[in-house]
C-alpha cells in the first residue's frame, strides 16, 4: 500500500452543507460524495479553517470509494 498522497478538498456552506469537493463522480452531488466519503473514511477527514476541510487517502481507497458509489 503507498504512502497517503491523495488529497480531497472540500468548501462548505455558511449552514455546513458542501459547496465544493473534489474527484467527485459523475451522478453524485458534492453532499453525497461527501457523505459516502465522510462515512467510509471519517478519520481520515481534517477540519480547516475558512470553511474548508480535506480528507487525505491513499490512491486505493479512493478507488475502492469511487467504485463503491458504481454499485
Amino acid at each position: 500500500m503507498s504512502d497517503k498522497s491523495v488529497i480531497i478538498h472540500v468548501r462548505f456552506f455558511n449552514d455546513g452543507t458542501v459547496l465544493e469537493i473534489g474527484e467527485r463522480p459523475a451522478g453524485l452531488s458534492s453532499q453525497e460524495w461527501f457523505t459516502k466519503l465522510t462515512n467510509a473514511y471519517a478519520m481520515d477527514f481534517m477540519a480547516l479553517s475558512g470553511g474548508r476541510g480535506a480528507f487525505k487517502l491513499t490512491p486505493e481507497e479512493l478507488d475502492a470509494a469511487k467504485s463503491a458509489t458504481l454499485q
